[in-house]
């Protein structure tokens, strides 16, 4: 029922920031960002509640990156800085309609999901 259109992504030199947005069709409960790398399974990023507040965060990004929603456009965004070529992934949002006492950090809680981006950081 969800539409997820992902823009932003690129190249940057590490050091550097980028910020990826996702627009949503229509109002979502929770959105989020995973990323997967070549070989690696997807990994969580960050989550935020269109009530906005606490925002939760994978451990290899805490202190660089931030997710923020802006409710009346339904759009997620994650501004991205101090990238590493660790960073070095497809992104990809995720949103559900309803909230849930099952957790946020795994795919399996999300039913739709954008189309992915790739982010490329030059060590």
């Amino acid at each position: 029922q969800v539409q997820l259109v992902q823009s932003g992504g690129g190249s940057v030199q590490a050091g550097g920031s980028l910020r990826l947005s996702c627009a949503a069709s229509t109002r979502t409960a929770v959105m989020a960002w995973f990323r997967q790398a070549p070989g690696k399974e997807r990994e969580f990023v960050a989550v935020s509640s269109r009530f906005g507040g606490n925002a939760f965060y994978g451990d290899s990004v805490k202190g660089r990156f931030t997710i923020s929603r802006d409710n009346a456009k339904n759009t997620l965004y994650l501004q991205m800085n101090r990238l590493e070529a660790e960073d070095t992934a497809v992104y990809y949002c995720a949103a559900r309609q309803d909230f849930t006492d099952s957790g946020y950090a795994t795919r399996t809680a999300y039913g739709y999901w954008g189309q992915g981006t790739q982010v490329t950081v030059s060590s």
